[in-house]
This record gives structure tokens, sequence and C-alpha cells, in this order.
């Protein structure tokens, strides 16, 4: 929505490590529109396998140890629970949804040319209360030659965690990122990228209407920032992996209704985890547990009907306590082999019961979205269950979006988020340059046709 509102943003504009441009400068701009018991060794095997595995994530964010000594840090160095950018003004609430707050630059150290800053804006959390939320967005110096506007991604990184030390913004900050390789790509192709932190200032994982809030106001408040050189004509596409293809499906079902303003071609999704009590029942007790340990303690920041109090015994208590501040490499080395059934009192799987009920409220497929899908996955998943991706692109269907699915006979959950990379890719950028429309195809190999 656009507004009239003469209320400056505040802009800090931070010297770029290692330029020796002195302290930092605020300016202010117009306001513009819109304890466990483990076998040592199966614990210690499970370690080093998961631990080598996701070292190929591109989605994992290793906070980086601070000193309270020492010359000044970049912008963006601070953890964000200690760094005043992440805090919302007190009147966070008379803000326009995706308004603009602050803005700061920093430089992200990409191996291509280009300016990024972090934006802070209002959103809503699931619930439609105000928040505040920063999104990433980096745009290559280069002019942009081909046709119409710079085209523009926001690219939904898979955060799974538990901290805000793990959010997107606060590792291409710091360097820490590990999601620099597919984002080089997309600035390489010319485009502009946004990356939100999606889960919000609590790190509410698998929050599913939060998120899609935040993606959406993510872009408004880039369309915002007169630097990025993108407005209301910009075309937009969505991307997702994992974690961070459940942000995008929110992004797309809610588009229509919450930001039908946005312009948006299209959206792809991988390894998408749409039906979330049968990924979290399939985690269960494997070498993946760590996810549920993650999603059963940052649901209820969002939810608290889930009751942890009363739903767990005292390890589990213990274990989601310890777990309260992790990333997700961090979940998944801590907690390999994890059961809800050994760290809880009752049946919580059974039908109706509040963690079931509020893992229902956050799944995809109940609202088709009206932009064309590429729904991506390997057959062989072993995290995400890809029958329910495919039930995911049924329903959509069935309600008229166009979806094209992609399905790789061999793979599992880690290395086919960067297999199907530039597959995805290539889905987006002949969304942007071509006309044709987008039909429903299934293929069985991990590249779209161009259409």
């Amino acid at each position: 929505m656009l507004s009239t509102d003469p209320r400056p943003i505040a802009v800090t504009i931070h010297a770029a490590a290692g330029t020796g441009a002195g302290a930092d400068r605020r300016i202010r701009l117009p306001r513009r529109g819109p304890g466990r018991d483990r076998d040592t060794v199966r614990s210690s095997i499970a370690r080093v396998v998961v631990t080598a595995a996701l070292l190929a994530v591109a989605s994992v964010t290793v906070a980086p140890e601070t000193s309270a000594e020492g010359p000044a840090l970049p912008a963006g160095s601070v953890v964000p629970d200690q760094d005043p950018f992440y805090a919302a003004p007190a009147d966070i609430g008379t803000y326009p949804d995706g308004r603009l707050v602050a803005a700061r630059e920093f430089d992200p150290r990409m191996s291509v040319p280009v300016r990024a800053w972090q934006l802070s804006y209002r959103t809503n959390d699931s619930h439609g209360n105000p928040i505040l939320a920063v999104t990433t967005v980096m745009v290559p110096t280069t002019p942009w030659t081909g046709p119409g506007p710079r085209p523009a991604v926001s690219e939904q990184i898979p955060e799974d965690s538990t901290g805000t030390r793990c959010a997107p913004s606060y590792g291409f900050a710091t360097g820490t990122s590990q999601a620099g390789n597919q984002i080089t790509k997309m600035l390489g192709n010319g485009w502009a990228v946004a990356i939100p932190d999606f889960e919000g200032p609590q790190s509410a994982f698998l929050a599913g209407p939060l998120s899609g809030h935040a993606v959406l106001d993510g872009v408004r408040a880039v369309g915002q920032f007169a630097p990025a050189g993108l407005g209301p004509d910009t075309p937009w596409g969505l991307h997702g992996y994992s974690g961070g293809a459940a942000a995008t499906g929110w992004a797309a079902e809610l588009q229509a209704t919450y930001a039908p303003e946005l312009r948006f071609v299209g959206a792809a999704i991988g390894g998408v985890p749409a039906n979330l009590p049968v990924v979290l029942k399939n985690v269960d007790g494997g070498l993946f547990s760590g996810f549920l340990v993650g999603a059963l303690v940052a649901a209820p920041r969002e939810f608290p009907e889930i009751r942890l109090d009363t739903m767990l015994n005292e390890r589990g208590r213990a274990d989601t306590a310890a777990a309260a501040d992790l990333c997700v490499l961090e979940l998944l080395t801590r907690y390999p082999f994890w059961r809800l059934s050994d760290a809880s009192v009752g049946d919580h799987y059974r039908e109706g019961s509040p963690l079931i009920e509020v893992l229902q409220r956050n799944s995809l497929g109940e609202v088709a979205p009206t932009i064309p899908i590429y729904n991506y996955h390997a057959d062989t998943d072993e995290v995400v269950p890809v029958a329910q991706a495919d039930e995911l692109a049924a329903s959509w269907r069935r309600g008229g979006t166009a979806v094209v699915t992609a399905r790789n006979p061999v793979g599992e959950h880690i290395l086919e988020g960067g297999r199907s990379e530039a597959a995805a890719q290539q889905f987006l950028r002949d969304r942007f340059t071509l006309d044709t429309p987008v039909t429903d195809m299934d293929i069985d190999r991990p590249v779209p046709l161009s259409r």
C-alpha cells in the first residue's frame, strides 16, 4: 500500500570494512510510499556425517565470536539481539505494511561488484501484530542491458534456526553466510537480490504466515529505497529451497490478497516441507531430528498454545532449553536420533493435539497462488518426503495455479538443493524474458524446458 506519511526514514551509511572512511554517517531521506543418553560411537559418527553433509548446504550461517575490545565492527557485525538497528520503533504499529524504517550500507564481500544494504521495515507476525523485520538487498553495479527494468529475486535462505545470530542478514554482514555462491549466480545474471530474515525477531522457525508477510513486505520496502534503483515496474521472482521453499510458498499463497500491487512473474520452490506433520514425523528419531527440536523450540514463540511446559518431560524441557539459540548445523549435530516420545508425556502426534493443530495451520496448500510455480524435488529425499510435495502441486493445480514439477529420480535433500539450482534459475529467467504462459508439466529431470 502507498502512503503519504511525511516522517523521514533514518538511513545509516556505514563505511565498508577496510575502506578507512571513518565513522558511521546518518542521513535523513524523505519518506516515500509503500541430557541425553546416547551410544557414544553412534553419536560421534552421526555428528561427523551430518557436519560433512551440511557443509554443502547453502543455508548454513556460523556466528562468529565477537569481542568487546578492539576496533569498531563493520555495519551489521553486531548480533541482532544486541544491535539497535533491529529494534522496532515504539510506534511501529502506526507504520503501513512494508514501510521502510531504516537502511544502512555494508560490504557483503561478494566476488562480483555489487552495492548492498540492510533494510528494516514494518511487517506482521502470524496473528497480524506489527513487528520489525530486516532484509538484505544486493544490486549489481554493472548497468542492466536486458529488456525492461532490471529484474529482482527475493531469495529465501533456509535459516531453520532458533537464534537471531543465524539470520541471513547477520551472516552476509559478517561474511559467515555459506549462501554466497547461489546469490553470486543470480547477481551474475544482472538481477538484484533481496534476502529477508523471514523468521522475524523471535526466530520463529516454521511460522508460515509470518514468513510470507516478511517476504512480501521486504519486497515492498526494497521498492521504496531509491538507492537500489528498483520500483513499481520491477519484475520480481521468488525462490527458496527447503525451509526457504516453505517461506516462498507462503509468500506465493498470500500475495494476491496481502500484496496484490507487487509484480511477481513466478516462484521456484525446491524440497518444500509443505505438510509439516508429515515432515516432522519423518525426521523424528533419525539423523535429521534436530529439525524437530528446532521446531519445538521456535514454534511456541509464535503459537504459545502448543504449551511445551505441559507437553514435555524433564528431559524434553532440558533439551529444548539448551536449543533456544542454535543455528541449523548446531541443531543437527547436537540432536541426532532424538525422539519426541522419549522427551514428552502423551501422544502429541494424535489428530487434534495442540502440536498437530499448529503444524497443520502452518502447512501449505489451502490457497492456490496466482503466479506460475516451479516445484522441484528429489524422489529419494530422506528429510522431506516427495509425496507431500506432489500433494501440494496437485492442490495448487486444482485451484488454478500453473505448476511445473521436476523430479530427480536419484538424490537426497541436501545435494538436490545445489544440483537443481541452475534449473530453478532458468525457470525464473524464462519468466523474466518470455511472454508464453506456463502450463502444467511434469518432468523427470531437474532441467526445465524454456517456454
